[in-house]
Order: structure tokens, then sequence, then C-alpha cells
């Protein structure tokens, strides 16, 4: 027997564990910044689709475009991306424990990213130009290895992606959109023609955003060593630290974008590259502080959770099926072809759009749970795909008396 069939062969993991048993504050993190990621996409798309500025009609135009820059834009994905290395960390932690060796618990780590990166592919190509599932897929394919290196040497290799990736990001990011904004009305686009270009996209979307994603990555990996969002009595200095430092910087560090955003400061090109540079440094340090944030809060929240905690906690724990869902509403409301309301909203309507999408993927997913579905389908599906079938139960006459 193979050891890649060894690994399939054996029992698979236990199952998801049920919402009394799970900590709090990753799902409660989760199922906020599906808010920051919902409200950015929105206010986004009429900029897509039109190759037009924001549109800043008024002043709750103005405002709007502002708070973003300030507080949601580039702080959500490096969030996620440290959330998801948390989690395989603990993948890996839980596994160890359980007396695995390092190939198979690897084996296992690049078959889940497998199956992200092949789940990511088919929601490029039906539904979002901006997936970031299949993004995390690689990042697990390319460095599962980082799961062993020490604090030292994993902090290093955080810091040198962070100069290197937000830099290259920054300058690629500032030629790249300004060619698609100009180049947003050049031809009718329709279903079969998104779906080509979304997929086009990707061998050049894919250089680019894992770079800026692996800092994050490493960094969550770091976290779930010290268990900080589960143990966050433990880390209670650290943790309102964090919180204070890094919303504080990323709120002062997201002036400078503000400004151009609102168009109250025009920068040259280069100038601008460097800006947004800058809004994506402060983004990682707003995005650790709204976890460090959340996870403050879940600590004061205890077992006390009302409708709308528990509702909130659904959502991160089927934050994937969440995720596709918000892009089931985007390809029906944003394409021409289909609603398209993108060109005809306000900045301010952009968001609330966002908001409501968001809502109503709250909704569902406490519907879910009050089916008794411990799991969104998009989570079952990556775990069966992960771990197999599981074992069936012993029949009652085989046990031993």
């Amino acid at each position: 027997m193979t050891d890649e069939t060894a690994a399939r062969a054996a029992p698979p993991g236990p199952a998801a564990l049920p919402a009394a048993r799970r900590s709090l504050a990753p799902d409660l993190a989760r199922g906020f910044m599906l808010l920051v990621i919902a409200t950015v996409h929105a206010h986004m798309f009429r900029l897509a689709m039109t190759g037009e500025g924001y549109a800043l009609d008024g002043p709750p135009d103005v405002a709007v475009t502002a708070f973003m820059a300030l507080f949601a834009e580039n702080r959500g994905y490096p969030m996620f991306a440290a959330l998801f290395g948390y989690g395989l960390a603990q993948i890996h932690l839980r596994r160890t424990a359980e007396g695995r060796e390092w190939p198979w618990v690897r084996r296992l780590l690049r078959r889940r990213g497998r199956w992200l990166v092949a789940i990511g592919v088919a929601h490029t190509a039906l539904l979002f130009f901006g997936d970031i599932i299949s993004v995390y897929g690689l990042i697990a394919l390319l460095f599962a290895g980082v799961l062993r290196f020490t604090d030292r040497r994993l902090l290093t290799h955080a810091f040198a992606w962070m100069a290197a990736g937000t830099l290259v990001y920054a300058l690629v990011e500032n030629v790249a959109f300004g060619a698609a904004q100009s180049g947003a009305q050049g031809g009718e686009a329709t279903l079969l023609s998104d779906m080509a270009m979304r997929l086009m996209t990707l061998p050049f979307f894919w250089p680019l955003m894992i770079p800026v994603s692996v800092f994050p990555f490493m960094v969550g990996v770091w976290a779930a060593r010290r268990r900080l969002l589960e143990e966050p009595e433990r880390h209670r200095a650290l943790l309102r630290r964090v919180a204070l430092f890094g919303i504080g910087a990323a709120v002062l560090g997201g002036v400078p974008q503000a400004l151009v955003d609102i168009e109250v400061w025009s920068v040259p090109p280069l100038g601008a590259a460097g800006i947004f540079w800058v809004h994506l440094l402060v983004g990682y340090a707003g995005g650790f502080g709204y976890a460090a944030l959340i996870a403050l809060i879940a600590l004061r929240i205890g077992d006390r959770r009302g409708p709308v905690v528990t509702a909130l906690a659904a959502t991160g724990q089927r934050s994937m099926t969440c995720y596709l869902l918000q892009s089931v509403a985007w390809a029906v409301l944003i394409p021409p072809y289909m609603l398209g309301v993108a060109g005809s909203f306000t900045d301010a309507q952009a968001v609330g759009l966002g908001a409501a999408v968001w809502l109503a993927t709250v909704v569902l997913a406490d519907l879910m749970r009050r089916a008794g579905f411990k799991q969104g389908p998009a989570e079952w599906f990556l775990r069966r795909m992960t771990y197999g079938r599981p074992a069936p139960a012993p029949a009652e006459g085989g046990r031993a008396g």
C-alpha cells in the first residue's frame, strides 16, 4: 500500500465540532469580516463596471467613500488570510497531537489545498473575478512546510513577504487598474465573454494575490500556536495592544488614500502607487486589529450569546458558503446582461447594497443552523473531499461483550 493510499485509508478526522464547543472569536471574526468584504466589493463594482471614478454625488457619497478607505478597503482580506493560516495550523496541531507523522499531515493539508483551488477556479469561472479561495488553496500547497518552522524563522519569512509582496502589488495594481478603467467600456459583455475573461485573469491574479496573502497567513500560524483566539483570556493585554495600535494605524495610514479617493488630493501615478502601498501595509494592521478586538468582544460575551451573536457566529462557521452566496448575488445584480444595477447606484447606495447582501447571507446561515445543519454545503463538500466518507459506526452486535 502506498503512503497516499494509506493516508486515504486512515480513519478520517472527527466530525465538525458542535457549535457549543467551537471558539466564538474565529467564527465571530469571519462573520463580521464578510460584511467588510461585501461592502468593499459593492463599492468597487461601479468603478469596475463603468470605468468612471467614484460617484461623489453629495456629502453621503463623500463620507461613505472616505469611510471605506479608512476602515474597510484592504482590511478584510488580510484578516481572512490570517484566519486561514490559523485554521491550517490548528489542523496541523490536532493531527500531530493524535500521533500523525508530518508526511501524513502534509498530504492531508495539500489535499485540502487542491480542493480549495478546484472550488476557487469553479467560483471564478461561474461567478466572480476576485476569488480568494483558490489563492488560499495555492498557499496551502506551496507553504505547508512553514507549519514546521520555528517562530523566528516563520516571522522572518513573513515580514520578507510583506515587504516585497506589497511593493510589487502596489506598483502593478496601479497600472493594471488604470488600464482596466480605460478599457471598461470597450465592448458589450456577455455571460460567456465574462467567463472567459475571468479565467484569463487567473494567471495574473494569483501571482499578485499570493505574495500579499503570505504575510497574514504566516502571522495566523504564529497566532494559532499561542491559541490567541481560542484562549483570549490568557492574552488580554496583547490583544488590547494589537486592537488599539492596529486599528489606529489603519485609520491614520488610510487618510492619504481617503483624500485621493474623494478627489481632495490629486497625485501623479507614482505617488498614487506609493499611497496605495502605505494603504496595503496599514491594512494588515487594521485586519489584525479587528481580529484582536473581536476576540476581546467574544471574551466579554462569554456564554451570553443572544440571537444576533448566534447568527453572526453561524455565518462565520459557514463563511465559505456565505462568501459564495455573495458572489451569486453579484452575478445576478451587477452584470449589464443581468440586472445591471452597478452603474445606476451612488457610492452610498452601493455600500448599502453590499450590507443588504451580507445581511441576507446572515439570515440564511442562521436558518441552516436552526435546521440542524452543522456546516454549509461548501464546508461539507470541502471536508468530505479532504477526509473522505466518514467510517460507518460499528454494529451493536459487533461490540465486545
